[in-house]
């Protein structure tokens, strides 16, 4: 089986295993699962900002959130301690999925390896393709997630959220976050953030107005 042919039947096992999410929502006044819709808009993000993205960190992108909806936040004490609980409880459980479907299409387990630690994005500020999968996460979710999450919160709250997401994300990426229109009150705080890009500087990457995929 070549490459590509690997590569593409991986991609289909991924979006069908997110398309199994319940949930559902619609674009363009068609329905798709949440969770699909969310891998392609982290998609889009990737080749936005890393056109030049090898397999390995495309698959893993791709397998973000994979059936995220198996372990569900009211399974874990309501507190930040329970919140990290959570978040790394997943992030074992999104590799493990991920390296279930990879085998299935004859990927080597050195590969595996690889895109599972991408997947738990682990080493940060050291692996440029860890940072990539960061950064298109923390993109998506001030494009689509922050001005909801940041319903009832605070200057000083949201400040907190915001330099959190903010240090984990490369300069490239923290530039991309200019072209994403959000309420003026989380505009004023990002730009006051460290390394901020200026209100009146255009991004270098554009937002993606469909999901990749989408046709």
């Amino acid at each position: 089986m070549s490459q590509s042919a690997r590569y593409q039947q991986a991609l289909s096992l991924i979006d069908a295993a997110h398309a199994e999410d319940a949930r559902q929502t619609t674009v363009d006044g068609r329905p798709i699962a949440v969770e699909l819709l969310y891998a392609m808009r982290l998609t889009g993000w990737l080749n936005r900002l890393y056109p030049d993205a090898g397999e390995s960190l495309l698959l893993a992108v791709r397998a973000q959130h994979l059936r995220r909806w198996r372990i569900p936040r009211d399974q874990y004490p309501m507190d930040r301690a329970g919140y990290l609980k959570w978040r790394k409880d997943l992030s074992q459980f999104h590799a493990q999925q991920a390296g279930e479907l990879l085998r299935q299409v004859g990927y080597e387990e050195a590969d595996i390896a690889r895109i599972q630690s991408l997947v738990r994005r682990e080493r940060l500020k050291s692996d440029p393709d860890s940072q990539a999968v960061e950064d298109v996460a923390c993109l998506d979710f001030m494009e689509h997630d922050l001005e909801e999450f940041s319903a009832g919160r605070d200057e000083e709250q949201l400040r907190t959220i915001l330099s959190r997401t903010w240090i984990k994300m490369s300069p490239l990426a923290r530039q991309a976050a200019g072209s994403i229109a959000l309420p003026p009150a989380i505009g004023r705080i990002i730009h006051s953030l460290p390394t901020a890009p200026p209100a009146t500087s255009p991004a270098p990457a554009a937002s993606p107005s469909k999901p990749t995929g989408m046709t």
